[in-house]
């Protein structure tokens, strides 16, 4: 298998390069079980979310990355876009958006009540593990917008390819596509 090796801010991360639909590969990045490693980008994030009243993440490996922010931070709640409707859901909000590099088809963010209030007249920061296309971010936005909060920062441990290149966005590393 062949590695594609990073440097995150004094934290060397190796990544298998996996395949995609469509000829081109990724460095696949995964904080999911990685508690040094999500510790260290967490608090790398928090230095570059300071004026942020509260954050949000769509799940999944946003959450654990968000979570070491917001304690960083001294934010007890932090707000979470869903993948599927929870039952405790009913009364929140919902947005569809068109797929992203990853998923590889349009998927539907939900927000509970209480994460759309927490959102509601504040300076919102989007953090997530990975920004390529931009598709999971502009769904995230537009839900920012919905809840009636404003777009302040939106912070990514990793920027692929072009996404490197955005003059919005804060990153700790860039990554390339593979041909």
């Amino acid at each position: 298998m062949k590695y594609h090796t990073v440097d995150i801010e004094g934290f060397e991360v190796k990544m298998p390069v996996l395949p995609l639909p469509g000829g081109v590969s990724i460095a696949f990045f995964n904080l999911h079980g990685d508690s040094e490693l999500t510790e260290h980008c967490g608090k790398q994030l928090a230095k570059r979310l300071g004026d942020c009243d509260v954050l949000l993440t769509a799940e999944s490996k946003g959450l654990q990355l968000t979570h070491c922010a917001a304690r960083e931070l001294g934010q007890r709640y932090y707000a979470v876009a869903r993948k599927s409707k929870k039952l405790y859901m009913q009364d929140g909000i919902e947005l569809t958006i068109e797929s992203s590099i990853t998923t590889g088809k349009a998927q539907t963010f939900y927000l509970s009540r209480h994460d759309a209030d927490l959102l509601k007249g504040k300076k919102v920061g989007i953090v997530d593990d990975v920004i390529s296309t931009g598709a999971s971010l502009k769904g995230l936005e537009k839900l920012v917008e919905k809840a009636g909060g404003i777009v302040h920062k939106k912070a990514f441990v990793l920027a692929e390819a072009d996404a490197a290149d955005r003059t919005d966005v804060v990153y700790l590393a860039k990554i390339p596509l593979f041909k």
